[in-house]
């Protein structure tokens, strides 16, 4: 990894993304699904922040958010200082260049009526408008960095594997050379032994560019691997945030602690014990008062029924909102 700034490249204060829904088809009450609901952290240069979490707790809403890809309920997102959520038309696109995503799905993010070539150069072709010599030299030098054979440039994505796909998908993100890549769980619909390249690409390129990632996964072993902090969400909730070595060795907020104790160990000698949380997820529509998490708490009491808990800092920036931490 690339030496941190001091100075934030990145500050997310407050993230909300609130859809709008009925509670029947029938009712004209209108009701909201808060999928990201108050989220803040910050992101340096060269920086890779891993965000965990179980299905359906608000990982990827708050990625495309953060990107405007989704426009947000509320919140701000400063992009070196500037005001990313209040951007608009040119001044917005010319932005965009700054910050990419990498798509979960490699077969649905790619158009299959357009070549390899036309699908990396597009980015191009909206920011840059290159002549067609120059479009295609960065083309084939984007392929080569991505780890693609510049004789497939005219070749459709049906005539790829799953990995070669998301390499491509790679290769469009970096074109422009961002500083900022959204990792929208690139490697889970991809074999173990193909996560194993992509995560490493991913690596390589990042010592290269210098790029800051937000890499978001359900999968704690890659996460431990990539990462150099760790965020925890919940619910539409940022419960824990905390440099990766202390938030593994000494996880404090309870569904952390749950998250933790599920990864598989080899070694017999070394078991632990697995907590299973009890009960089921409870709809962002109508999320618990208080803590979110106090439904299926083993360490909940009559004040996280009430009390909101705020992420704060419990020492060596390591962040949790607990009322009861370990």
């Amino acid at each position: 990894m690339t030496e941190k700034s001091k100075t934030p490249l990145l500050e997310v204060k407050d993230l909300k993304k609130w859809f709008p829904a009925k509670k029947s088809p029938f009712s004209r009450e209108k009701i909201y699904i808060k999928a990201v609901d108050g989220v803040s952290f910050t992101l340096n240069e060269g920086e890779t922040l891993g965000v965990v979490g179980e299905s359906g707790c608000g990982k990827s809403t708050m990625g495309r958010s953060v990107l405007r890809l989704l426009e947000p309920t509320g919140g701000q997102v400063l992009f070196n200082g500037v005001d990313y959520t209040a951007l608009k038309d040119k001044e917005l696109r010319d932005s965009r260049k700054e910050l990419q995503i990498i798509f979960q799905d490699p077969y649905a993010s790619l158009d299959p009526r357009m070549t390899i070539g036309d699908i990396i150069a597009e980015p191009l072709d909206i920011q840059l408008k290159l002549p067609a010599k120059e479009r295609m030299q960065r083309v084939l030098e984007t392929m080569e960095r991505a780890g693609l054979n510049t004789r497939f440039v005219n070749r459709y994505p049906h005539e790829f594997s799953g990995g070669q796909r998301q390499r491509i998908g790679i290769a469009r993100a970096i074109v422009l050379n961002p500083k900022i890549m959204v990792c929208d769980e690139p490697v889970s619909a991809l074999d173990v032994s193909i996560q194993a390249q992509v995560i490493n690409l991913l690596m390589d390129l990042q010592k290269e560019m210098g790029m800051a990632y937000i890499f978001i996964s359900h999968d704690l072993s890659v996460i431990k691997h990539i990462s150099d902090r760790v965020a925890v969400m919940y619910l539409g909730h940022l419960v824990e945030i905390a440099d990766k070595k202390d938030i593994y060795a000494h996880p404090m907020h309870p569904y952390t602690v749950a998250l933790l104790s599920a990864i598989p160990v080899a070694d017999r000698k070394h078991k632990k014990e697995k907590i299973v949380l009890e009960g089921d997820l409870p709809s962002p529509a109508n999320p618990p008062s208080g803590c979110v998490f106090h439904t299926r708490c083993y360490k909940a009491q009559d004040i996280c029924k009430t009390e909101v808990p705020e992420l704060k800092d419990c020492g060596n920036g390591h962040c949790c909102a607990c009322h009861f931490p370990e």
